[in-house]
């Protein structure tokens, strides 16, 4: 146990942990958000620090032409709309999209988004100081509902009581 390099002003709490989720469109190209419940103790100043996450949106349906799409994204307070990484509040997003309009066959297929934790050493992506994360989807020309499965992963950690009031201030503040 013990990442190397903790964020000044935690304290590491457990091994590394792995969060599985999934989120289902509730009807074909509607957004749908879920929420995932960490289990974080506030009354210990409980954290959640992420040093990774990955995103697999479904495949978009290809049909000649026509462009169709899946958006995803993860947050850490809830959203209207599938977030890209301009939000302070999003995490990671993935999108996967087809360009059929003009082509007689099902188009061509481009992925877009940070669909992975960047590829540098950085010391972690994020810190989770409220109790849950949202997942959100939303199909584009889709004939059936789309979602996305995830896995994130981070370590639980203590604040001490000033940096702990200024990560949720941060966090509720910013959305």
């Amino acid at each position: 146990m013990g990442h190397p390099i903790m964020p000044k002003g935690l304290k590491e709490t457990s091994s590394l942990i792995e969060i599985g989720f999934s989120v289902t469109e509730s009807g074909a190209n509607t957004f749908t958000q879920g929420r995932v419940d960490l289990q974080l103790n506030p009354l210990d100043n409980e954290v959640f620090v992420v040093y990774a996450v990955n995103l697999d949106p479904f495949a978009p349906d290809g049909a000649a032409g026509a462009n169709t799409a899946v958006l995803t994204s993860l947050t850490t307070t809830s959203a209207t709309a599938v977030q890209n990484l301009s939000d302070s509040n999003c995490i990671a997003n993935a999108n996967l999209l087809i360009r059929g309009a003009g082509f007689a066959d099902a188009g061509v297929a481009i992925t877009t988004g940070a669909t992975e934790t960047p590829p540098t050493t950085l010391e972690y992506i994020a810190i989770i100081s409220t109790n849950d994360f949202f997942v959100q989807c939303e199909g584009v020309g889709n004939a059936a509902a789309k979602g996305v499965t995830g896995r994130m992963y981070g370590v639980r950690a203590r604040a001490d009581a000033s940096v702990y009031a200024a990560l949720v201030q941060s966090e509720v503040l910013s959305s």
